[in-house]
């Protein structure tokens, strides 16, 4: 029968349950011993994640035009290009042939687009038929298709373009042979560097949703301009050979002097009649700020539009995945 033992007494300790009671302790020391380095890597590997997380690819940077740089850095894509009356073009091959000059047009909606002297180099027939836009006047062209558009790397498959005859009215030295358009980028951030020449394109990188110089958009590329104390929306425009134009409209809201006749500028579907005059503003376009501006006014062109006259000094990022441009100096 076993002892029964008061509250306040002491029972001697077991010798088998001191050697197990040791046993016990032994385990749980090695087990301890394997699990604190576990944790401590797991904390590591944390930290090396949470590090990754805030480069600037997804992180809210300061200042969106901070990416300018580091974005060119681990481009896809880095290719000087030339300009023509501030257009941009560069050298693509199509369908594993060229080099050919193609001009880069924000302003141009699709993939891209052949002009008929490229239909005819390269044999490319036509098969099909779609209307075109121009802002004021549409129009129905021809299509073509085109197996491969690729520059500096960058390759779009399967496209179905449109073609017409783009260079009767250019100049000898603003010819080319098609247009790279705007959704041609639309997987990544477009970054051009006017100053140095260089269109860079990258996935890896990406504009903040917010912060200083983040310029949001709903319909491409339609962004904050302010004329003097006139907030507006602008869209800008890489293709367009101008510096402002002006709605009829809106230039009697920020400018009362004169307009003189300018004649009639070109679109892509017509032509329209157009005047000018110099407005002070100033001009806002992200960092860009100017003054004392000739600008075209026209009482057919529905919105205020930002020409490459403007962006000759300027590096313009491009994310439409989140739909951000900055705009920096």
């Amino acid at each position: 029968m076993s002892q029964q033992c008061p509250l306040h007494c002491k029972v001697a300790p077991d010798p088998m349950s001191i050697a197990l009671a040791g046993q016990e302790h032994r385990r749980s020391a090695r087990c301890i011993a394997t699990i604190i380095p576990l944790m401590v890597a797991s904390m590591l590997v944390t930290a090396a994640c949470a590090s990754r997380a805030a480069t600037p690819d997804t992180a809210v940077l300061p200042d969106a035009c901070a990416l300018a740089d580091i974005a060119q850095e681990d481009a896809l894509v880095r290719i000087p290009f030339d300009t023509v009356d501030g257009r941009i073009y560069v050298q693509a091959r199509v369908n594993g042939k060229g080099p050919f000059r193609f001009a880069v047009d924000t302003g141009a909606s699709g993939m891209a687009r052949a002009d008929s002297s490229l239909a005819s180099t390269l044999g490319l027939s036509m098969d099909g038929e779609r209307t075109t836009s121009d802002g004021v006047t549409s129009k129905a062209v021809e299509t073509t298709h085109i197996d491969s558009l690729e520059i500096g790397g960058l390759v779009r498959r399967d496209l179905d373009v449109t073609t017409r005859d783009y260079n009767s009215r250019n100049a000898p030295d603003a010819v080319f042979a098609g247009i790279i358009a705007r959704e041609f980028f639309s997987d990544g951030l477009l970054v051009i560097d006017y100053p140095r020449k260089r269109l860079s394109f990258t996935r890896t990188r990406r504009l903040p949703v917010s912060g200083k110089n983040v310029l949001e958009y709903e319909r491409a590329f339609r962004i904050p301009v302010s004329i003097g104390a006139l907030q507006t929306v602008g869209q800008l425009d890489t293709g367009a050979n101008v510096g402002f134009v002006l709605p009829q409209a809106l230039y009697e809201k920020v400018a009362a002097g004169p307009l003189e006749q300018a004649g009639r500028a070109q679109l892509t579907n017509g032509q329209i009649d157009t005047q000018r005059a110099t407005v002070h503003g100033p001009f806002r376009v992200g960092e860009v700020r100017v003054s004392d501006v000739e600008v075209r006014v026209s009482a057919k062109f529905p919105e205020l539009l930002v020409g490459a006259d403007v962006l000759q000094n300027a590096v313009v990022l491009i994310d439409q995945r989140s739909k951000r441009v900055a705009v920096c100096n």
